[in-house]
């Protein structure tokens, strides 16, 4: 996409008038991440602050190392301009993903690139022992960073699901285990650990704050993300803001029914039961394979390769039926697919799910485009570690917390 095709695609423009210093400050930045390394004139141009203006603010973002020059663009006529771009030690966020098999901290620069990764696997996290590793790992990042470039982070965003300890029975863990996430507050605990504000989202909507920020997001506004992990989840994005809805669980469709209820008395299973990657692990174990194959090129080799296909033909079907009720409810721009396995995997499953909307009737409303996500595994820490940056550089404090009222 050209930098003509992306500055619509800004919100919201910069004011001229006086006593709007941090607000258009925070305005030129945005540019920037948008749209990559721009020259002065360009920022002008898609924030529609007058040159003068940008030039100022240009000097003082310099001067507080938050932007750098890029090598002059020459071969046009006058004088070569010089392309401003994030100075990715301007500042640092730290994220932190607490899901259902593995915790991950990562450390995140101004540029939303990792630059460290701590990680730990379990088969269900235990808050009397997960908070101890937390503890280490975020004075583990510290020390990396050493004492003067540790003053620039510039918070914690925490991604865990809003029911860690839901669907006990899908999982096969013990009600009294799972019972312990209902009394604990993350945010305290992790808050007691350090002087750094703490914010927390939900795991799917942070993995849709990552991709709305760094990936596809960054030129669709309106789209229906799908996140597949040990559970299948999504966001809502709605004119390049996330929804949460009034209780955050706008986009929740891992929850979507597969049927008609009241046919015997049960309810119809939910998509999570079938296009979730506990359920890929479950097929492998039941035919004696290493059920973390899913996570690497294994999954597409024999002997795995066979039983995960048959997992992504029913998957791609629930999938696209969920796609098909939200179409009817919601006009997207596109629905964007992602998760915690190999990009090889996620395109193979993405030919599924466009072969499987053949299955549905389309009559009425119109089929989406669908796109692979840009972010993968890392996408919910990362999405943390972006609550922190957007909270004290964007010039949408609420872009991602806000919930409807």
């Amino acid at each position: 996409m050209t930098t003509l095709e992306a500055s619509p695609r800004l919100r919201p423009r910069g004011s001229n008038q006086v006593g709007m210093r941090q607000f258009n400050e925070r305005v030129v930045l945005q540019a920037i991440r948008l749209h990559g390394a721009l020259p002065k004139a360009e920022i002008a141009r898609v924030t529609h602050l007058t040159a003068q203006t940008v030039q100022i603010i240009i000097a003082r973002l310099e001067a507080d190392g938050l932007v750098l020059k890029h090598a002059p663009v020459r071969g046009k006529i006058g004088q070569p301009s010089i392309p401003m771009a994030l100075n990715p030690d301007g500042a640092y966020s730290i994220g932190i993903k607490i899901g259902r098999r593995s915790l991950d901290v990562l450390l995140v620069d101004f540029n939303a690139q990792v630059r460290e990764r701590l990680t730990l696997d379990y088969e269900f996290p235990d808050p009397d022992t997960l908070f101890d590793e937390i503890r280490s790992r975020l004075a583990a990042l510290r020390k990396s960073l050493g004492p003067k470039r540790a003053q620039l982070l510039h918070g914690i965003g925490i991604a865990a699901p809003l029911s860690l300890g839901g669907w006990q029975s899908l999982l096969g863990v013990a009600p009294e285990r799972a019972g312990k996430w209902s009394r604990i507050d993350i945010r305290a605990k992790v808050a007691a650990m350090t002087s750094l504000p703490v914010e927390v989202v939900k795991d799917t909507s942070a993995a849709c704050v990552a991709e709305l920020v760094a990936g596809r997001g960054r030129s669709i506004r309106s789209f229906l993300y799908i996140y597949i992990d040990t559970f299948i989840g999504g966001g809502l994005v709605i004119d390049s803001h996330l929804r949460h809805g009034v209780t955050g669980n706008a986009g929740a469709v891992g929850s979507m029914p597969l049927g008609l209820g009241g046919a015997n008395g049960a309810p119809p299973r939910q998509l999570l039961s079938v296009a979730s990657l506990f359920t890929l692990e479950a097929m492998y174990a039941k035919e004696g394979l290493d059920a973390s194959a899913f996570a690497d090129e294994r999954a597409l080799q024999a002997p795995w390769l066979q039983v995960t296909q048959a997992w992504m033909r029913e998957s791609a079907l629930a999938i696209a039926l969920a796609i098909d009720s939200a179409a009817a409810l919601l006009d997207l721009d596109g629905v964007i697919i992602d998760g915690s396995f190999s990009r090889e995997m996620l395109a193979a499953l993405m030919a599924q799910v466009a072969e499987a909307f053949d299955h549905y009737s389309w009559e009425g409303v119109t089929r989406p485009q669908i796109l692979a996500g840009a972010i993968g595994a890392d996408a919910r820490a990362i999405g943390g570690a972006l609550l922190p940056l957007y909270g004290n550089f964007a010039p949408d404090r609420d872009l991602f917390l806000k919930v409807e009222r």
